[in-house]
């Protein structure tokens, strides 16, 4: 636990195809209930020190583990997250993983247990994608992108059903546009996928803002950040807490 000092913890169980499944998720802060969901290196010091920001920025930040180690990241977690086929289908076009369901149960439940019409969620990497569904839920009022890969080695597309698109445009027409944001030269998160997000969202309408970063980096808030005043990713993490706090104010 010596990782995660400072954050409380609690099993969450619902069903992913079918099956009741739990993971335990960690607590830090108070304010609005942001969810932040795991990307692919796992949940290293860089994700807990990018919990604690949003925490001090007037947040309660919920972060499911799903696998890997607490405290650092591994080579070992794209095999344990592969592995998991029943909970996530990373090379899919046009559908989302079924741990998105999973993801809904849980909005659900934080929107309960904190008595609030509103919550937020950030992802990242493996769970870009999944922030862009989520906004369709009734209680997600903010939700971003940061870094979305998925699906794997098709660069151009959405790991999004067309229903799901169609869901999240009507969502983000009726609370407001959501925000995305990538390196300009990361290998994983292309200009061909914001192409397919602009493609999917940004017809006529800016529903989802797109903001491209300087520089080569993928971990837009957690490996690649940088905390230097006035630093691109530290800009952005400002222009993210606004939009959070004006969503769910």
């Amino acid at each position: 636990m010596g990782a995660m000092d400072g954050f409380g913890k609690q099993a969450f169980t619902a069903p992913i195809s079918s099956t009741l499944t739990s993971f335990d998720i960690y607590t830090i802060g108070s304010g609005p209930p942001v969810i932040l969901i795991q990307e692919m290196p796992g949940i290293g010091p860089e994700a807990i020190a990018f919990c604690k920001r949003l925490a001090d920025a007037g947040f309660e930040v919920w972060a499911p583990h799903w696998f890997g180690p607490l405290g650092r990241t591994s080579a070992l977690n794209a095999v344990r997250m592969l592995c998991m086929r029943r909970e996530f289908q990373v090379f899919a076009q046009n559908q989302s993983s079924a741990i998105v369901d999973w993801m809904r149960a849980l909005c659900l439940h934080v929107a309960a247990v904190r008595d609030v019409e509103r919550l937020g969620v950030i992802g990242m990497c493996l769970s870009g994608n999944f922030a862009m569904t989520l906004i369709a839920e009734p209680n997600v009022w903010a939700a971003v992108a940061s870094q979305p890969s998925l699906p794997v080695g098709a660069p151009g597309a959405l790991h999004m059903s067309d229903a799901e698109i169609e869901a999240s445009r009507a969502a983000l027409d009726a609370k407001g546009a959501m925000r995305a944001y990538r390196f300009k030269e990361d290998p994983l998160c292309t200009a061909a996928k914001f192409g397919a997000v602009d493609s999917a969202f940004n017809d006529g309408a800016v529903r989802v803002v797109t903001n491209v970063l300087p520089g080569k980096g993928h971990g837009v808030f957690t490996g690649h950040y940088d905390d230097t005043p006035g630093s691109p990713t530290a800009s952005a993490l400002r222009e993210m807490i606004d939009y959070l706090r004006a969503r769910l104010a």
